[in-house]
């Protein structure tokens, strides 16, 4: 049976439920990275990252891989440059309770989220309490950047701050996914100086203590957060294998997980 759950018949699917089958949702967001970065990119890391998870997996344990959700929120700071398409909180919470909680109830049980935006952790993490609340499931919320972060910090080029939006990170990854990637626009000095104890100087340099928006506290010349310029394929090729792999290992983790009674 194929791993994309669109191209499994009614009774394929149904199989996979009594196999109690891990059910894979990427999601993303379309919006401008930059001069040098695809608007796609944050829905091509995630899908990206969810199939190679899926296709590792595939014949060890039963898996779905379904299609990804592509427009999700973003701040409107965003908007200044062509290419958001965005849609509202509520609209985001609601889209990925809705499309969960059919899964649940078709009769899956194991249903990850695969986020690759920035801005939808708190979002879909409200959607998932909410479904815990009214199902006898656990679905769950993985970030692909937190499964990245231990890779990443051992072969980063780029000093704190390089790495917030469409900085090494992301451009490193979609080199390595081999999507097009204009190197020559890649734009420099757009690295995040702000700096403060309460607060991150990128995803993966220091912790947030407040959310505190990047988009308020500098501005940027081109939609950059971070230093694209020192990215390369080699290091979005070590940092993508390190997340699959850490990914597969959650994912094994999950499928043999059983709730409590009265969970």
């Amino acid at each position: 049976m194929p791993i994309d759950f669109m191209l499994n018949s009614s009774p394929e699917l149904a199989r996979k439920i009594e196999q109690g089958a891990v059910v894979l949702l990427p999601i993303g967001q379309v919006e401008q990275h930059g001069p040098h970065l695809p608007v796609g990119t944050d829905t091509y890391i995630a899908e990206g990252v969810a199939r190679r998870v899926a296709e590792r997996l595939d014949g060890e344990i039963p898996i779905l891989l379904l299609p990804a959700v592509w427009s999700t929120y973003s701040v409107d700071a965003l908007g200044q440059w062509p290419g958001l398409i965005k849609v509202r909180t509520r609209t985001v919470i609601d889209l990925a309770h809705d499309i969960v909680a059919s899964l649940l109830r078709m009769g899956f049980r194991k249903v990850l989220l695969l986020n690759g935006h920035g801005n939808n952790p708190g979002l879909l993490d409200t959607a998932l309490r909410e479904l815990a609340d009214e199902f006898a499931a656990a679905p769950v919320l993985a970030n692909v950047w937190s499964f990245s972060a231990e890779a990443f910090a051992q072969v980063r080029r780029s000093e704190p701050g390089g790495a917030i939006h469409a900085g090494e990170y992301e451009t490193s990854l979609m080199l390595a996914m081999g999507y097009p990637v204009d190197m020559s626009q890649a734009p420099s000095g757009e690295s995040f100086r702000f700096t403060s104890p309460f607060r991150a100087r990128d995803t993966f340099a220091g912790k947030n203590l407040v959310t505190w928006s990047t988009w308020k506290l500098q501005q940027s010349r081109t939609g950059v957060y971070g230093d694209p310029t020192v990215a390369s394929v080699e290091t979005g090729q070590i940092v993508l294998e390190a997340t699959v792999q850490k990914l597969v290992e959650f994912v094994r983790e999950y499928y043999a997980w059983q709730p409590e009674a009265g969970g």
